[in-house]
């Protein structure tokens, strides 16, 4: 895939970029290491000012930014604002609460004396330069996720972003640059795929965080599994969306149009597997279905876009195949399922009921607005169904009976539960999932602890 500013929305290519040669390549990791020698023995008050300044800056030009998201991959352009400022706000918070996050933990009297030790204590300190290899989807997003926590502990990032979001990581690294930041902290290395093997090599770099499709993970975890390096994956999800008897139904179905649809549809934590309790689910899938119909599907830069187009061409062609797919094997298509006419990558919101597990769809990831419909008899069958995927990044329970939370709490095989509500990621809250979902968490004291080098310190009595 060439590195390329690509409009969805049309099908232009604006303008295209030469990836780094050998030489640069060189230049920024020894960057890195030497940024990383002096940045690890900062203050948190200086990690702080620096990236609350950072913060104040994406502030100030965060329409402009969310224009360039938008023109790039194809988010409506009032999500593409709201992207943003959540950067914004994740930035700030681990500014003021990392220092607290790392403080150092004591161990208990009884626990040192029992070792021998007059005292004893846990340091976190950083690894070195980290690696991260960035989807498309929340192309800012998915980036400050990773740079605050890691530039908070004393890391510097390197950033292979996609490649077809090349404008938005240019603007990363000059982003931290304007802040202040010291030359080599975080570098932007617009570079094709095949040559991310050789960095994460490199003796130079620490580890590797991505985000992204399985494929991917693979192979950056065999690599740094090689190599023996620390690496978080954040992958795919089909994340089940549940509904109970004693639901709201109304606020339900609501919701569930918004947890499909979200950036297009395309986002991992996207609820895709719609898993409805008989007695309700004529009601539920009425409404959900209007609602899905009702969505206004146009231009990304217009103020009452919902959908826009998905971010390529391919990525149409995989959902519109898993679409054919479960159409030939019996599904039945409730709205949407057919591309409109048109320049641009536009795929209409799609409801698809009667799925078995003998289609594609039931396994594989729909990265696009199109919502799977099951009827289930009881719990232990919801419970069934939402587990029979490969994924387990996150979840969506909706009832008011609390027996029916704590078994969906304890039986869901997924990172993350979410209750009568949307699932979402928010810096206070460890991020991640299990299964082909991934390992690691990302975001709260969990994700900045990933990149540290837990460290035990022991005084002899």
């Amino acid at each position: 895939m060439p590195i390329a500013t690509v409009n969805p929305a049309t099908g232009e290519t604006l303008r295209t970029y030469d990836a780094l040669d050998a030489g640069e390549i060189e230049r920024r990791l020894a960057r890195a290491r030497a940024a990383f020698d002096a940045h690890r023995t900062t203050s948190f008050a200086e990690r702080a000012r620096l990236l609350h300044r950072a913060a104040d800056l994406l502030d100030e030009g965060l329409r402009d930014i969310a224009e360039v998201m938008t023109t790039e991959m194809g988010k409506p352009v009032t999500q593409a604002r709201a992207e943003a400022a959540k950067c914004v706000k994740a930035m700030r918070w681990y500014a003021d609460h990392a220092e607290e996050l790392l403080a150092d933990e004591e161990s208990s009297g009884e626990a040192a004396k029992d070792s021998g030790a007059s005292r004893v204590l846990v340091r976190y300190r950083p690894l070195g330069p980290v690696l991260a290899v960035m989807p498309w989807n929340f192309p800012l997003w998915q980036v400050i996720r990773f740079a605050a926590p890691a530039l908070m502990a004393g890391n510097v990032g390197l950033l292979k972003h996609a490649s077809n979001v090349p404008r938005t990581a240019l603007f990363l690294e000059e982003l931290f640059r304007g802040a202040g930041y010291p030359e080599g902290c975080f570098q932007t290395l617009l570079i094709g795929s095949g040559a991310v093997e050789d960095v994460l090599r490199d003796p130079r770099v620490a580890a590797a965080t991505l985000t992204g499709s399985e494929p991917a993970g693979r192979s950056v975890a065999s690599v740094a599994g090689d190599e023996i390096k620390k690496t978080v994956l954040e992958l795919g999800g089909s994340d089940p969306f549940v509904v109970m008897p004693s639901a709201d139904i109304d606020r339900a179905a609501a919701t569930a149009v918004t947890a499909r649809v979200q950036n297009n549809g395309q986002s991992c934590i996207a609820a895709k597997r719609f898993i409805v309790h008989t007695d309700v689910f004529d009601a539920f899938t009425e409404r959900f279905t209007a609602g899905m119909r009702a969505l206004k599907v146009g231009d990304p830069m217009d103020e009452e876009t919902e959908v826009g187009p998905l971010a390529s061409e391919q990525g149409r062609r995989d959902l519109e195949e898993l679409v054919d797919d479960a159409v030939e094997n019996g599904a039945t298509v409730l709205c949407g399922g057919e591309r409109p006419d048109g320049p641009g990558w536009y795929y209409p919101p799609t409801v698809l009921a009667d799925v078995t597990p003998g289609m594609r769809i039931h396994h594989e990831e729909a990265f696009g607005p199109v919502a799977t419909l099951y009827r289930a008899a009881g719990l232990d069958e919801a419970v069934a169904i939402a587990n029979d995927s490969p994924f387990g990044l996150s979840s969506n329970v909706w009832t008011r009976e609390e027996a029916d939370v704590d078994r969906f709490v304890r039986d869901l095989e997924a990172g993350g539960v979410y209750v009568n509500g949307m699932t979402a990621s928010h810096p206070a809250f460890p991020f991640g999932g299990v299964k082909r979902s991934g390992y690691g968490r990302e975001l709260s004291g969990h994700g900045i602890r990933e990149f540290c080098n837990i460290t035990t310190v022991w005084h002899g009595a």
